[in-house]
């Protein structure tokens, strides 16, 4: 009771004024309290700053790979300044030096900007993608602390941040500021089936923006890490699965309305037929009737045909084993795809019409190697893309018929 007193007499900060209200408790009793529901009201305004309003912004996915995820942006309204931010941490620099190299390598800097939110609204109205605005229940000093958080992060020294797409991009930036400047943090709990695996999750994405091309090259790109079951914060990497964890957070609810800020506009999208499993089975159903019918017409073009596949694959090969090794990308280790991707196939590519002892127990290597492949498929600590099926049985194919013809 004591530190009301004293709390009620610093807020007015006003002496006079207190010494005022003292006076009417003993003349006018009912204009004493009157005048300590005003000041409980004054309190109450001070701590809701309602001058200030916070909010998280979820964007729809886009149809280019780099936006067929969604985006995350935060939002800071402040009606006193006249000022509407919103905060981006997706923001890169094409023009950065070696700029793919360092994309390759997980080495690239991503940074924090800072855009008008008309301007930001119009990028995305423009493209046909939603937005979503979460206004969030924050305290005066809470939301202070996030504005001048943001403010200093747009500092050149403060902006940039090493990307990660799974475990540090502009969703989990934005989920880790939150929890940090929210007290207690709130408890954000899963979204999807509990089983659910990191590359359940972006195929989920891939298929619904008709992108087999892309999940294919995600596929093979992307090891057996990614096929670890995710934890509930694992699953908010997906800027939907933030909002809805938001949404769905149970100790201390965190957002006080939500809503769309325009409507899209109807899309139909025609499914392509030219898939990676049409154009590997294409592949395997030509070389077979070439052999059938042209083994002895054509055998420079079938020997080509054949130097051509190994070469691609060995590079391949090549490719992934310096994404694990030489790269920071965590999820492109421990790639099973190496199975069938053997590097040296790249070496035995120029010995295609070779008769030697080693190049034929070679043939005869692969073609065990990828009937114990297709066997073990659906076994393996890694999820391959199913389209590869018909290229391993292509690869094995033509193995079995080198080895057979030496």
């Amino acid at each position: 009771m004591e530190a009301a007193f004293f709390s009620m007499m610093y807020l007015s900060s006003d002496l006079p004024y207190f010494r005022y209200i003292m006076t009417s408790f003993f003349v006018k009793p009912w204009l004493f309290f009157l005048s300590i529901v005003m000041l409980l009201q004054t309190s109450t305004l001070a701590q809701s700053r309602p001058e200030i309003r916070v909010s998280l912004l979820t964007c729809t996915p886009g149809d280019e790979l780099y936006s067929l995820f969604g985006h995350t942006a935060i939002r800071i309204t402040d009606s006193s300044a006249a000022t509407d931010v919103v905060y981006n941490y997706g923001t890169f620099n094409f023009d950065d030096k070696n700029f793919y190299l360092k994309f390759v390598q997980g080495k690239l800097n991503y940074f924090v900007s800072a855009d008008d939110f008309e301007t930001f609204k119009y990028q995305y109205q423009v493209t046909n993608r939603g937005i979503t605005e979460q206004v969030l229940m924050l305290s005066s000093s809470e939301k202070i602390a996030l504005h001048n958080f943001l403010r200093e992060n747009l500092n050149e020294e403060n902006r940039y941040y090493q990307y990660d797409f799974f475990f540090n991009n502009c969703t989990t930036k934005i989920r880790d500021i939150l929890l940090k400047m929210k007290s207690p943090p709130p408890h954000l709990p899963a979204v999807m089936p509990i089983t659910t695996r990191f590359r359940q999750a972006i195929h989920a994405y891939l298929d619904k923006g008709q992108q087999p091309w892309s999940k294919l090259g995600i596929d093979i790109l992307l090891g057996a890490k990614t096929d670890r079951v995710m934890t509930a914060s694992d699953q908010q990497f997906l800027p939907d699965n933030l909002m809805k964890s938001l949404d769905s957070s149970r100790n201390n609810g965190i957002v006080q309305s939500s809503q769309n800020l325009y409507q899209l506009e109807p899309i139909v999208k025609n499914t392509g037929w030219f898939s990676p499993m049409v154009f590997f089975a294409s592949w395997l159903l030509l070389m077979i009737v070439l052999q059938i019918t042209a083994k002895e017409k054509w055998p420079v073009l079938i020997g080509g045909l054949d130097g051509l596949l190994f070469f691609l694959t060995g590079f391949l090969g090549i490719v992934l084993i310096l994404m694990w090794v030489a790269t920071d990308h965590s999820m492109t280790k421990d790639n099973y795809n190496l199975l069938w991707a053997i590097p040296s196939h790249i070496l035995i590519s120029f010995f295609i019409n070779s008769r030697k002892k080693w190049v034929k127990m070679y043939w005869l290597f692969t073609s065990i190697a990828g009937i114990l492949l297709l066997t073990a498929w659906a076994f393996l600590p890694q999820q391959l893309n199913i389209a590869l099926i018909s290229f391993v049985v292509l690869l094995t194919y033509r193995a079995f018929i080198r080895y057979k013809h030496i």
